[in-house]
């Protein structure tokens, strides 16, 4: 007969009471999944993580390999052989994916906590999968045998992933009929942190919704014990049947419990209808909607969980959003930013994101950490943290300075998508060199050109730059030590700020100054220009060559730090040099 299955208990991950943080995830590590190879991909996670990169790159594979962890249990949790790399089973290379959450009690045991730098508790686990539509093995990390163990934190799976973040993943090019499931997923999802809070008796300590499900899984421990010889008698006998055709051949039935116990009760329809239309009009179901209207509506969808308060002890929530671009109109972009930005406000959120639109970037916020995703020269996946705000320590001032970056030029951070990186003082330098960059197409197809639109700015920017970027170099006047009227010249006063920079922590080697004397349009044309400066520059270098090849001598000198810039600027590293 067989084994009896043992139906675990459910352990809280956070512990009760008002203002307890809930728990959040904190890496995520993938292994062997489609074109991810043995070298793992690391995703330190944020609020707010934004995945960037090329195309094909791997990006929407790590939203999928979260998505598939926390279907641990169900069929969804399986993979296909496409998903093993280039659709082959190597046991020495099995798909893997490890997991860090942070939590707040230790009902799953001191054996599996681990304190982290910032003593917070951490929970490591791991699945395995050694086969195609097979479960994955799930390990734990016990701390006190530094090493993985067969068993887990939490038991069950249907129990552990009910104290994870619950996914809401949204592909890029789903179908009306998947998306429209996704936004009713948001909401039904908000109706149930409700009905969790909902007691008879105000007295008791559980839900009334938890112990419908608590009987619900009595019941099922009840159903298997009785049916088990019924099972074996029915397998034998068809098993008769069937050799007589197949020979050694017998039927298994598979009659486990749904281990996901809300699948088993859900007190609304499994698949809500979310209508939209005209007031007083025709109301249609959003699948049949434009891909505009049903992304706007997933916006206000989102704006409404941002601002909402969840009930205490409801489950926190991790939305796995691609390309969120994708259909909006450009004076909807700014808007959908926002809502993204806002989600983790109320505590219960995470966002990873992958996007090609540096429009989706904003550093004014602690909570944000880039990540891009490549592939090397031997097509295989990997990661890089371009930004974390705990390194890159901005301050209030580089704070205010970004914000108002992304409201001058959305694109400002088109820098984390790759390429050579320029910081320029202002318009009119960016104007002359986007010309050569249109005029000399091949030379310049990797420069990123970076407008810090003020002196000021320029050592924010670098600070960026500094977390992930090798080399760049820096461009800016020097302007005069004193003003018209003989006083002290602010403006010269700020190169001493950019000078700073060279003292920075990894800037020795990686930052290179280079400045024009008093200002950009004197050291290029000999002459200043007192108005309109970046059409003037345009129009110089598009007609007078000696002006083109002395922008283009200064370009390509801050591009290769072994050239020297033209007559009127100077490479400098100290402020005497500028005089």
């Amino acid at each position: 007969m067989a084994a009896k299955k043992k139906v675990e208990d459910a352990v809280p991950l956070a512990a009760p009471g008002a203002g307890t943080p809930r728990p959040r995830l904190h890496k995520f590590i993938v292994k062997n999944f489609r074109a991810i190879s043995s070298q793992p991909v690391e995703i330190e996670l944020d609020d707010i993580v934004v995945l960037v990169g090329p195309n094909n790159a791997g990006k929407s594979s790590i939203l999928r390999a979260y998505e598939i962890v926390m279907q641990h249990g169900s069929k969804d949790g399986r993979l296909t052989i496409d998903d093993f790399p280039e659709g082959v089973v190597d046991p020495d290379n099995l798909p893997e994916v490890e997991l860090h959450t942070i939590i707040y009690d230790k009902a799953p045991g001191d054996r599996w906590i681990h304190k982290t730098a910032d003593s917070e508790w951490l929970i490591r686990e791991q699945w395995v999968w050694d086969s195609p539509n097979k479960d994955p093995k799930r390990r734990g990390f016990d701390v006190e045998k530094d090493d993985w163990d067969d068993q887990v934190p939490w038991g069950a799976p249907n129990v552990a992933n009910a104290r994870r973040p619950l996914p809401h993943r949204i592909d890029a090019f789903a179908s009306p009929d998947t998306q429209a499931t996704e936004i009713a997923k948001l909401v039904t999802s908000k109706l149930k942190d409700k009905i969790t809070t909902i007691k008879s008796d105000p007295e008791q300590e559980e839900s009334d919704y938890d112990l419908v499900l608590a009987k619900i899984k009595a019941l099922q421990t009840k159903v298997v014990e009785a049916t088990e010889e019924e099972i074996e008698v029915i397998e034998k006998d068809i098993s008769g049947y069937l050799e007589k055709i197949f020979p050694n051949h017998k039927v298994k039935f598979d009659a486990k419990p749904e281990t996901d116990i809300e699948k088993t009760y859900t007190p609304f329809k499994s698949n809500a209808d979310v209508l939209l239309g005209p007031e007083g009009g025709y109301f249609s179901e959003i699948a049949h909607q434009g891909s505009g209207a049903r992304r706007t509506l997933l916006w206000a969808t989102l704006k409404y969980l941002s601002e909402a308060n969840d009930g205490e002890g409801a489950r926190p929530h991790v939305l796995l959003l691609d390309e969120p671009e994708i259909c909006l109109h450009p004076s909807a972009i700014r808007e959908a930013r926002s809502v993204l930005y806002e989600l983790p406000s109320a505590g219960n959120w995470q966002v990873m994101i992958t996007s090609h639109s540096p429009i989706f970037i904003d550093l004014s916020h602690d909570n944000t950490t880039v990540i891009r995703v490549s592939r090397d020269e031997s097509a295989k996946v990997r990661s890089t943290t371009l930004f974390r705000p705990s390194r890159a320590k901005l301050s209030d001032d580089d704070k205010k300075n970004m914000k108002l970056l992304n409201i001058c030029d959305p694109y400002v951070h088109e820098f984390f998508f790759g390429g050579k990186q320029v910081i320029v003082e202002g318009d009119t330098e960016y104007t002359a060199f986007s010309l050569l960059r249109s005029l000399h197409p091949e030379d310049y197809k990797d420069v990123q050109i970076i407008r810090a639109r003020g002196k000021g700015v320029i050592p924010s920017v670098a600070r960026v730059l500094l977390q992930f970027s090798k080399s760049f170099s820096i461009l800016h006047d020097t302007d005069t030590e004193l003003t018209a009227t003989g006083k002290a010249n602010p403006a010269w006063g700020m190169n001493n700020s950019i000078k700073d920079i060279l003292g920075w922590e990894n800037a020795g080697e990686a930052v290179h100054l280079v400045a024009c004397k008093t200002c950009f349009e004197t050291a290029m044309f000999g002459e200043e220009v007192k108005t309109e400066k970046p059409y003037s520059a345009l129009s110089r270098v598009r007609t007078d060559g000696d002006a083109r090849k002395n922008v283009k001598q200064l370009l390509d000198s801050l591009l290769d730090p072994t050239l020297d810039p033209p007559s009127g600027c100077v490479r400098w590293k100290e402020i005497g040099e500028l005089a």
